[in-house]
């Protein structure tokens, strides 16, 4: 009888462990999301002590128009790092995720509703760190200039109103 509770009970963890699979690829990407939002971390730290230094080796800099692109790394800071920490109580939910279903297997104590809602509490972190990150990207590229021209193809503001001086 007791082979026969043992063969059962290796069943249903094997079966737990299939269960385990899906966020266990889910914690996979999100860790690569992790990994690209330092990334992009790191690039406006960079960037950031460029314009520092660029303030104090140069004279001719413009400061409004070093501040205000350090107002704006500042901001893409705060947000890249607001997606950084809520991808990581994504997956910190997800790993509770796969610890409840160990648990609930073990000491069969149905907690079903309990992992669902674990569940969707992870995917809707997971859904507001994109959102974030997808407004980060945004203002990355609103800010960033092709010579003259912004990302929505019209002419930066400085060479506009040189235009409208010098015909005034």
């Amino acid at each position: 009888m007791e082979l026969m509770e043992s063969i059962l009970f290796t069943d249903e963890i094997s079966h737990v462990i299939q269960l385990a699979v899906a966020p266990v690829f889910l914690l996979a990407s999100i860790s690569g999301s992790l990994n690209v939002l330092s990334m992009r971390m790191g690039r406006i730290i960079d960037r950031g002590r460029r314009l520092n230094e660029m303030m104090v080796q140069s004279e001719h800099c413009d400061a409004a128009e070093v501040d205000e692109e350090q107002r704006q790394l500042a901001k893409r800071a705060r947000l890249t790092h607001r997606a950084i920490a809520q991808c990581t109580l994504s997956a910190l939910f997800v790993c509770t995720v796969i610890v409840f279903l160990f648990v609930d297997a073990l000491f069969n104590l149905r907690l079903g509703f309990f992992i669902a809602f674990l569940f969707i509490v992870a995917l809707s972190v997971l859904i507001m760190a994109l959102i974030t990150f997808l407004r980060e990207i945004d203002m990355g590229t609103n800010a960033f200039q092709f010579g003259r021209y912004s990302m929505s193809g019209k002419l930066k503001d400085a060479a506009t109103k040189a235009g409208k001086s010098a015909s005034e």
